[in-house]
């Protein structure tokens, strides 16, 4: 698995319900916030709960 970190995208294994799979990781530390690449929600999650549900990395940005 590719790493992760800020500004990755990553696949999650449920699809959001505005239907789309692929977030942007935009904080990275005790918690993990995401937003969302289709409608642009943004959710906080704790980080044992986001690596349970991630599915794959997808691309990681520079800078």
């Amino acid at each position: 698995m590719k790493e992760v970190g800020l500004d990755s995208v990553v696949k999650m294994r449920k699809a959001h319900p505005c239907g789309e799979n692929r977030w942007r990781i935009i904080r990275y530390g005790a918690d993990v916030k995401l937003k969302c690449l289709g409608c642009g929600r943004v959710v906080l999650l704790e980080r044992p709960k986001f690596m349970k549900s991630l599915k794959e990395v997808l691309d990681k940005q520079d800078g």
